[in-house]
């Protein structure tokens, strides 16, 4: 890579790779800058001068087997293009690793903003905090409620079994990851598999439905769903309980690098509030959901874990990530205690 290629990112091999398969796409060398504030894969506005695109890459070292799929995103957002769920449009993927490094895919840059933090979400309303949450629950339940053979997405996962593989494969996320002792980990993971409920609702799962994975327009209107690297067909209610967790569930936390600015505690209404409008718009039945938020702080506690290792060796870009190992003692707690 040139002195002006972002980490992870070389533009003439991308540019060269963009006019062997997109002809006439680009008008000129690229630049790029690394979307601040992702913990996961690496987003990247690239521009020509003209015209702008965006570009995700998986993270720079430590890639957990299925923890990063280009073609999972790209698929997903593709087959949602034309639904009731917005989704940037997609225009290539490639899974030649030769190319920048990594599988890849370049899609729409859609503008809007995301709420990551207070200062932020400081600037809506009570009226707008309220009408976006509302709007949050509406796009899930619109999502949960797609027959995903018809958008094309009927063998995008088994349904059958979905949530007992689900505590399996964190599980070995988990240990994947072991780097230090972690304090009632293991016990939350195995009291998870002994009590999985039956999936009483199948469709499609975003895997980490938040504020901050979606863009929203000067409208304060939702415009696009980000970051669907963890989609799959399975029991919605993941989806559902994962909310509370980022909505509500860091409490007593005093730096929290992963869910800033939401919450009642910065005005939005309670999680339970959220809830009711995506029962009322999607029909699905919330009556018992302790096990669906169990399994979602285990399921961030895993995903923290591992950004705290790729941290500790020196994997990630960006900043904060100093912060997130101290916050996984903490969802586990959280965890044992929606299980109680």
């Amino acid at each position: 890579m040139s002195a002006g290629d972002p980490p992870g990112l070389d533009l003439s091999r991308l540019r060269e790779h963009l006019e062997s398969q997109l002809p006439g796409l680009t008008a000129g060398p690229l630049t790029a800058e690394l979307v601040q504030g992702g913990r996961s894969n690496l987003t990247y506005i690239v521009g020509d001068g003209a015209n702008r695109w965006v570009v995700r890459r998986p993270p720079l070292g430590h890639v957990l087997a299925t923890a990063h799929d280009m073609s999972r995103e790209h698929r997903v957002m593709s087959a949602l293009a034309g639904t009731s769920v917005p989704v940037p449009r997609t225009y290539l993927l490639c899974q030649d690793e030769d190319v920048i490094g990594a599988p890849f895919y370049v899609m729409e840059f859609v503008p809007g903003t995301v709420y990551r933090s207070p200062e932020q979400t400081a600037q809506l309303d009570a009226g707008q905090r309220r009408d976006l949450s509302m709007q949050l629950a509406d796009v899930l339940a619109d999502l949960h409620t797609l027959d995903p053979e018809q958008v094309g997405l009927g063998d995008f996962g088994r349904p059958e079994g979905f949530l007992q593989r689900q505590v399996r494969r964190w599980s070995k996320q988990l240990a994947a990851s072991h780097s230090r002792e972690i304090p009632g980990i293991d016990r939350l993971a195995q009291r998870l598999g002994e009590r999985v409920p039956p999936t009483r609702h199948a469709g499609i799962v975003h895997g980490d439905y938040r504020l901050d994975n979606v863009l929203v327009d000067e409208q304060r209107n939702i415009s696009a769903v980000l970051d669907w690297e963890m989609a799959t067909l399975g029991d919605p209610l993941t989806d559902v309980g994962l909310l509370k967790v980022y909505w509500e569930g860091m409490d007593g936390v005093e730096y929290n690098p992963i869910a800033k600015g939401i919450g009642p505690e910065y005005g939005f209404p309670p999680v339970r509030e959220l809830w009711d409008r995506y029962a009322a718009r999607s029909g699905i039945d919330l009556s018992d959901l302790d096990w669906y938020v169990a399994f979602g702080f285990f399921k961030l506690a895993v995903i923290s874990e591992g950004i705290h290792y790729r941290y500790v060796h020196g994997q990630t870009v960006g900043e904060g990530f100093e912060h997130v190992g101290a916050l996984v003692e903490h969802l586990v707690a959280q965890g044992l205690s929606a299980l109680d």
